[in-house]
């Protein structure tokens, strides 16, 4: 199974959440992207490919602006495959808060 975690820049919730899930999670796959260029360019961080979104079996963005960011890139055609948290952009990277927060939105998803 592919998860893929979608935030704005790709810094802090959406690679948290990879990175975080991925040590939970060994024997799943995990990835994250940053729906916007040019944060992402500049942080040289995981921008949003279609690639990605294809291979995905489940997508959880961080907000809804992600997924209208998703719909307005590629269409609609993987809004079967995506869950919006809700989670704001009030974190870190790594934080306990942050790891808090994505343990409640995502009890036992996998």
């Amino acid at each position: 199974m592919n998860i893929l975690f979608v935030c704005s820049a790709n810094k802090d919730r959406s690679r948290t959440a990879e990175d975080y899930f991925a040590i939970k999670y060994p024997e799943l796959e995990f990835d994250s992207a940053g729906t916007n260029k040019t944060l992402c360019e500049e942080l040289e961080t995981n921008y949003l490919a279609k690639e990605q979104l294809e291979a995905a079996n489940c997508i959880y963005v961080m907000e809804e602006k992600h997924l209208q960011a998703i719909n307005a890139l590629f269409g609609d055609l993987y809004n079967h495959k995506i869950t919006v948290l809700n989670i704001t952009d009030d974190y870190e990277y790594g934080t306990k808060a942050l790891v808090d927060v994505l343990k409640e939105k995502l009890p036992n998803s996998f």
